[in-house]
């Protein structure tokens, strides 16, 4: 039985180090990506159509204020920022006025939904709304919980030049807003695993799909998919504007470009609810895709290799089982945290996500004990192909 377990171990450890690698493979294009968007940055006269920016919002959340300032900061020539609500009275849209009101170059709108259509993802009425109101003809959505620096609207907007790209989107470093040890660990998650399974998924197969965050989509793309209605009954609704844009023939591109995404679960309870639900959602969505992802995990096996090694007297086997793992860990770490997404908190990268993935593999397996998650206050059920219901 213990040589059974050290035989799992060793496969564990061989397909999370295959992901490894595959994850090193792709980073060399994507260096040479952002690299050639520098210069396309640097070049005179820039390419900056006239952006409409949207920005669903959903009570005053920690932070909100100053994470909404730095999208009136843009270092860009035209553009628009629209904010919406459920409610007209909500906090969130108070706090998107005040900013406003230091900010008078800047055109603003601040909408309502009044809570109708009453879809499942109340957000998808929000972003509906907006389109309509929208001036410009290329929208960028992002998250409130998003953190931006001044040229964030002209890296969005560079790779649009090209008339076949429909829709874009950016990788994201977490940032624990408020510190503390679970926010840690759930932004580490953010900046390695999330975008280190977006660079393989790129890698074979393309990208089709975009990540919530930020995404940027040309109005016709939107309109050929049937607007934003499509994703009302989806509580992944980031994937399915992307895969849908894939499947009407449209190029999604990923962004050179990084964000701050700032986590805002500072408790032990609230973090956990989010990051299984997001595993949940996954599971849903990409159900194939997310079975595999067992496999590209290396602390459990790291761990079995060295409980096993320990109890069947190879103590020197399943110490290296475990360095194999950690290892494993560090590079993935580096290569994406620091390098890609440019992360800079070297404890997060090298203490802490060694932990991330071990509770990446336990959220994993939570994924597969129930079909409800905990979203805004409110209880869902997800159904086959990422749908879901109110519980």
């Amino acid at each position: 039985m213990l040589y059974a377990l050290l035989a799992l171990a060793v496969f564990g450890l061989i397909t999370s180090s295959v992901f490894t690698g595959m994850v090193l493979a792709a980073l060399p294009r994507f260096f040479r990506e952002r690299r050639e968007a520098f210069m396309a940055m640097d070049r005179e006269p820039k390419y900056t159509p006239p952006l409409s920016l949207l920005k669903p919002l959903h009570g005053a959340e920690p932070g909100l204020e100053s994470y909404l300032t730095t999208f009136f900061e843009q270092v860009y020539p035209a553009y628009e920022i629209l904010f919406c609500t459920k409610s007209a009275d909500d906090a969130g849209l108070a706090l998107a006025r005040e900013v406003a009101a230091r900010y008078p170059e800047i055109p603003v709108q601040f909408l309502s939904t009044g809570g109708q259509p009453d879809y499942i993802n109340a957000k998808v009425a929000q972003m509906e709304l907006m389109a309509q109101q929208a001036t410009h003809d290329i929208f960028v959505i992002s998250d409130s919980d998003v953190r931006v620096t001044q040229d964030y609207l002209q890296a969005v907007a560079l790779p649009f030049e090209d008339p076949k790209v429909g829709g874009l989107t950016c990788l994201y470093r977490g940032v624990a807003a408020e510190g503390g040890l679970w926010a840690q660990l759930e932004a580490v998650g953010m900046s390695v695993e999330m975008s280190a399974g977006v660079l393989v998924a790129r890698s074979m197969e393309g990208m089709q799909f975009t990540l919530g965050p930020t995404m940027a989509f040309r109005r016709q793309v939107i309109r050929k998919m049937g607007g934003f209605a499509v994703t009302a009954d989806y509580c992944a609704d980031d994937f399915v504007l992307g895969n849908e844009a894939h499947k009407h023939g449209d190029t999604i591109v990923l962004s050179h470009h990084s964000i701050d995404h700032m986590v805002i679960n500072a408790s032990f309870w609230q973090s956990m609810l989010h990051q299984v639900r997001w595993m949940k959602s996954t599971r849903f969505s990409r159900p194939k895709g997310h079975f595999g992802t067992s496999l590209t995990f290396s602390m459990p096996f790291g761990l079995l290799g060295l409980g096993a090694g320990l109890a069947s007297h190879h103590t020197a086997i399943g110490v290296s089982l475990m360095a194999w793992a950690l290892i494993s860990r560090w590079l993935l770490s580096l290569g994406v945290g620091n390098w890609v997404v440019r992360d800079s908190n070297w404890f997060g990268l090298l203490v802490l996500y060694p932990v991330r993935d071990l509770m990446g593999f336990l959220f994993w397996a939570a994924s597969y004990t129930s079909s409800k998650i905990h979203w805004r206050g409110r209880k869902f059920q997800l159904l086959p192909g990422g749908k879901m219901r109110a519980a």
